[in-house]
């Protein structure tokens, strides 16, 4: 809609995850490299996690072109991790391609190990990926460290990707999970962009989107400032507020995007409001640092008047000796 008027080729700022688009930061680097890494030397175990919207989906969309690639790998990509144990045994099983109809849990083993096996003794790759593996239930995670259990001497048969939120980093890190924790073999973990990074990201999706030269223009150093403020770094959302920042602008057949407009649109989206329950949840987290505190304090004063006390009490004492 607004591609003539602004003179692009394409839309800089689709929410869909383009690895044409893929901004290369140092952090969003290393954890590609850190997951293509461990599935191409078969490191067995491989965890990426990230708050949400800051990219983990588009590395993905990154390894999996690699992957492609490679004519001795073999992957199945789950995207919805909420099934049980077997409805996630029957996913994998058939999107290697193997048949599933009519066959148990046993059965559904039995084949997808003898697959991995079988490829391992010809020297191929099989690689398990799971996206949004933070809601993966805790047996599921289970049935997943018993996949790591097929290996050699020398490798791991099956390469296992998770990625998904901080909340699966939690579920790894309890105690019902040691096992599976411990094979990890590479963790990688993704952060909100900072703000050079933003404004790096911005400008290079425009520049990619055929703006050239006139980036800075449609988007000037105080606009970006705004945007940052209210993605607070974050890919997803820098996306949505610029999208709809220009569409805004066209709109108005204004050129150049204001801040005032950055600051409409997130207004209109309600980025700037936190929901009820989080601010109680902040609030109980201020009373107990308070109460906290003054439990410290309380202590420290107790502490205090007993070292005192015991000075006063040895001061006869030592006045004796000085006699």
């Amino acid at each position: 809609m607004y591609k003539a008027f602004y003179n692009l080729k394409r839309n800089p700022f689709e929410i869909t995850p383009d690895p044409s688009f893929l901004f290369p930061t140092k952090r969003h680097n290393e954890a590609l490299a850190a997951v293509y890494y461990g599935v191409r030397w078969c490191k067995g175990f491989v965890v990426l996690t990230g708050p949400v919207g800051t990219g983990k989906t588009l590395l993905l969309r990154c390894l999996l072109q690699f992957l492609k690639q490679s004519k001795d790998i073999a992957y199945a990509y789950l995207f919805n991790s909420r099934l049980s144990p077997t409805e996630f045994l029957q996913y994998i099983v058939a999107d290697f391609g193997l048949p599933v109809s009519g066959k148990n849990k046993c059965e559904l083993l039995f084949d997808l190990c003898q697959y991995v096996v079988t490829r391992g003794l010809n020297h191929l790759t099989t690689v398990l990926i799971v996206d949004e593996a933070h809601h993966l239930s805790t047996e599921a995670l289970e049935e997943v460290r018993l996949l790591t259990n097929l290996e050699t001497a020398q490798r791991k048969l099956l390469q296992i990707v998770l990625v998904g939120q901080p909340e699966l980093d939690d579920k790894l890190d309890s105690l019902k999970l040691t096992q599976l924790k411990q094979r990890i073999a590479v963790r990688s973990h993704l952060e909100p962009l900072d703000f050079e990074e933003t404004r790096g990201y911005i400008e290079r999706r425009l520049q990619l989107a055929g703006a050239d030269s006139r980036a800075e223009t449609l988007f000037p150093p105080n606009t970006i400032e705004a945007v940052y403020r209210h993605s607070q770094g974050i890919p997803r959302l820098i996306n949505t507020i610029c999208e709809n920042a220009l569409i805004s602008a066209y709109a108005k057949q204004i050129q150049s995007i204001t801040p005032t407009i950055v600051d409409d649109v997130a207004e209109g989206f309600r980025l700037n409001v936190v929901h009820p329950g989080e601010v109680e949840r902040l609030s109980a987290l201020d009373e107990m640092d308070v109460q906290r505190a003054a439990r410290i304090l309380l202590d420290l004063y107790a502490s205090l008047r007993k070292r005192s006390e015991n000075v006063e009490l040895l001061t006869p004492v030592a006045s004796q000796f000085r006699q």
